[in-house]
């Protein structure tokens, strides 16, 4: 038994089980093709059947898992062509996300970015896997500047992509320091209201990201040419 939530705060358990599933789903814990069974998954978080139902059906919505004839509710097999797909949607919507930003920015979120680049300075001396949790908090933090409530929402929805693509790309060598350092030039950029600089930085960011993830996906793919 993993995790135990109260029954009578029945919202919070709903997003718990959503967010635990998911995040384990980013995370590379559940593969394409892992069969997620709802009486096992209730028993190993210790709650009802309803609320790991509700998660499964809202992941389905979501195209992280499908339900299969016979065999139940799977992990979905993301293509390489649709994680190359969102890459490509990023580099227009990221990019006017931190031109907003720039343009909107204000004495509160610039204590925020401040605040946040004193962390991810700090973070980067210590152990890697402390930054896979910082990545989505940094994402939201840069597109929720951008002050744009229907921009931020669709942003969050391809974010989840982008983060299991990411972690994908950090098994590139030194990938993920430098993916730190441009997110901090990036919030550098933007605290100073620099949007030139800050748009520029984020074509980069995302380049460099895609450029990581298809290097990880030609490593695998040579990996089972030989195994073959």
């Amino acid at each position: 038994m993993e995790k135990t939530w109260e029954e009578n705060q029945l919202i919070s358990i709903r997003e718990h089980a959503y967010l635990y599933l998911k995040r384990r789903i980013l995370e590379g814990e559940y593969q394409a093709g892992d069969r997620l069974v709802e009486r096992e998954l209730a028993a190993k978080l210790n709650i009802s059947r309803t609320p790991i139902r509700e998660a499964l059906f809202r992941l389905e919505s979501q195209g992280f898992v499908k339900t299969v004839p016979r065999k139940g509710v799977v992990i979905s097999n993301i293509s390489e062509d649709e994680v190359l797909e969102v890459f490509t949607i990023l580099s227009s919507l990221e990019v006017l996300a931190v031109k907003l930003a720039a343009k909107r920015m204000d004495t509160d979120t610039q204590k925020e970015l401040d605040r946040k680049i004193q962390e991810l300075m700090e973070l980067d001396d210590q152990a890697e896997e402390n930054f896979n949790s910082e990545h989505i908090q940094m994402n939201r933090l840069i597109n929720k500047a951008s002050k744009s409530p229907k921009l931020y929402e669709l942003l969050s929805g391809l974010i989840d992509y982008i983060h299991m693509a990411a972690n994908m790309g950090y098994e590139t060598p030194g990938r993920r320091k430098d993916s730190l350092k441009e997110h901090i030039d990036i919030m550098k950029a933007l605290r100073d209201k620099d949007s030139e600089i800050a748009e520029y930085l984020m074509r980069i960011h995302i380049e460099n990201s895609k450029k990581a993830y298809i290097a990880y996906m030609e490593d695998i793919k040579k990996k089972f040419n030989n195994w073959s």
